[in-house]
């Protein structure tokens, strides 16, 4: 059974950075895509960013590109997200997650995270 425990979360103040940690477990990692989906109250989850296996290939939503980075260490099993430039509307719980199976990078993962709590603070 695959397991992901997101890391990191946490209070900061508008400008400020995170970095997100999630560590993977019960599955060869390597092999599978991996993104970051956050999700604010009374709000749909929304895709963030995704990270190819190999993690050569990288996206991300509009509204964090330039600021948001996805990394991945396969050897540490671990994907990372380092979030600069903070703002309010950053605020949500952000959930790992991963999969095998192929489709649009927004939809279709296979396994999640818990997830971790964001507040950026005025």
């Amino acid at each position: 059974q695959v397991q992901l425990v997101e890391s990191g979360g946490g209070l900061v103040q508008a400008g400020g950075s995170l970095r997100l940690s999630c560590a993977a477990s019960g599955r060869t990692f390597s092999s599978d895509g991996m993104a970051w989906f956050r999700q604010a109250p009374g709000k749909e989850r929304e895709f963030v960013a995704h990270i190819s296996g190999s993690g050569n290939n990288k996206w991300y939503a509009d509204s964090v590109k330039g600021r948001f980075t996805i990394s991945r260490d396969n050897a540490k099993n671990t994907v990372y997200l380092q979030m600069n430039s903070l703002k309010l509307e950053d605020t949500a719980v952000y959930y790992c997650a991963g999969r095998w199976t192929t489709g649009p990078i927004t939809e279709n993962y296979d396994y999640w995270g818990q997830g971790t709590q964001v507040t950026v603070s005025s």
